[in-house]
């Protein structure tokens, strides 16, 4: 009996360019079906800039059918307002998602380039390479934004494999405190 192939929906969120990375899962697979950017920051007013994101981020969804969106969560830096920025940006594409009934899936950047490349502090270009050669991609020239979209998109394939870790306790009193009907 054959499964329906899982569509996952890659994102890699900015408010200058967002890359976006369809996914598809086939025999276990991961099969990259698309690839791109969207550029909002062409508009020079940030309400412009989240309009045109949300907007684009419906089409498509409403134009792939993924069956997930993985979106890559914001690093936390130092300048208060960029991240303010990146959240709404982040929020609105979340938000379409939302509205079409897409599970939503958050990986922080260091998981998603140890996931593609087995070292959490890789450069973009690295996170691209390791994907032209695992998957043979023989014509990349997609921007480095469209690449980390389809490493987050792979990255939530590669987690899904992956067993949930335990729950950790303090010890033996602390299993028993949140167990308590496992211990007589």
């Amino acid at each position: 009996m054959n499964q329906k192939p899982l569509k996952i929906l890659g994102i890699d969120p900015g408010t200058t360019v967002t890359g976006y990375g369809l996914v598809e899962i086939r025999n276990n697979q991961p099969v990259i079906l698309n690839m791109g950017t969207l550029v909002p920051g062409k508009f020079s007013d940030h309400y412009q800039r989240l309009k045109h994101l949300h907007e684009r981020a419906l089409h498509l969804i409403e134009e792939y059918r993924p069956d997930v969106m993985a979106i890559e969560a914001p690093f936390y830096g130092k300048n208060v307002q960029s991240m303010l920025k990146l959240g709404r940006g982040q929020g609105v594409i979340m938000a379409a998602a939302l509205f079409h009934s897409v599970p939503i899936q958050e990986y922080a950047p260091l998981l998603v380039k140890q996931s593609i490349t087995g070292m959490g502090r890789a450069s973009k270009e690295q996170v691209k390479y390791f994907l032209q050669k695992v998957y043979h991609l023989t014509d990349l020239d997609q921007a480095l934004d469209a690449t980390d979209a389809v490493a987050v998109a792979i990255c939530h394939f590669i987690q899904q494999g992956k067993p949930q870790k335990n729950k950790e306790y303090k010890g033996w009193g602390d299993f028993v405190k949140k167990n308590p009907g496992r211990v007589k």
